[in-house]
């Protein structure tokens, strides 16, 4: 039985339990700041909705979702059980609630009960993520010009930005109070950026690039080094593909170690009707 919730404490014993499990941890759980945003404060957010799965009186499931209805788009900030009902039972709701949406899982890569029901949907799945924290800074100087965004770069900005997922360049520049967005400049032409959170006590990289013909030549070492120093004294973590071996030694000789057991993995849904 699903059960719409608006106050979690009385399910900490069960939070808890599942997030000492390696297996069915919650990657968005993995702070204290991520605990008090995703789930204690969850139920008082208009935009989420937290639900629990119950079988008779015991809780098998809870679920934390932002929904965006303007935008047809939701996304699971928290997803604990252990039980392939309680996943079953979720999905199926959001298929009949949210019909034509575009959700997305974030999720432990070793939760086998989440990663094969939504294979089994056709789910399309990103890489998998190394999480890694800033432990040291290393300080970088560069020639490079850095600059951070201003309205003059736009159009640039806007062109070279990438066009998939939710924040696109346009949002983020409506966001002043969420990102600090972070440009490489050479001869006026805007050749990279980083879009990084400054508004928590822990930020993190959203979205990194810079133009092919500049690669190797230093600017994203440079612009993450001017990230970090705008950061402090506030901590840093960052993301990236597991398999991506040159830029986790990147991130490495600016001070970041790799977070044990908290990597990630994101799937993508349409919450079409599906046959069953």
């Amino acid at each position: 039985m699903l059960k719409q919730l608006i106050d979690v404490n009385e399910y900490m014993d069960f939070i808890n339990e599942i997030s000492r499990d390696p297996s069915f941890s919650d990657p968005m759980l993995s702070s204290e700041e991520q605990l008090r945003c995703n789930l204690l404060e969850a139920p008082n957010k208009p935009s989420n909705k937290v639900w629990g799965i119950f079988e008779g009186d015991e809780i098998i499931g809870l679920f934390v979702f932002l929904i965006l209805e303007e935008e047809s788009y939701i996304e699971m900030l928290v997803g604990l059980s252990r039980s392939l009902q309680a996943y079953e039972e979720m999905l199926s709701y959001l298929k009949e609630t949210y019909k034509g949406y575009q959700a997305d899982f974030v999720y432990n890569p070793d939760n086998h009960l989440l990663h094969k029901l939504l294979a089994d949907k056709k789910a399309q799945f990103e890489a998998e993520q190394q999480k890694m924290l800033l432990k040291g800074e290393v300080p970088c100087q560069s020639s490079h010009q850095i600059e951070t965004y201003s309205p003059k770069y736009r159009e640039q900005y806007i062109e070279i930005h990438s066009k998939d997922g939710y924040w696109t360049a346009e949002k983020v520049i409506d966001a002043p109070d969420r990102f600090r967005i972070i440009l490489a400049i050479e001869q006026e032409e805007v050749v990279g950026y980083i879009d990084i959170t400054h508004k928590y006590e822990e930020n993190e990289p959203y979205d990194m690039f810079v133009k092919e013909a500049y690669r190797r030549k230093g600017y994203g070492r440079a612009m993450l080094a001017k990230a970090i120093e705008l950061n402090s004294p506030k901590d840093m973590m960052l993301l990236v593909d597991a398999d991506n071996t040159a830029a986790i030694s990147l991130y490495e000789s600016l001070g970041f170690v790799k977070a044990a057991g908290e990597n990630n993995i994101t799937a993508s849904l349409s919450l079409a009707p599906y046959a069953t």
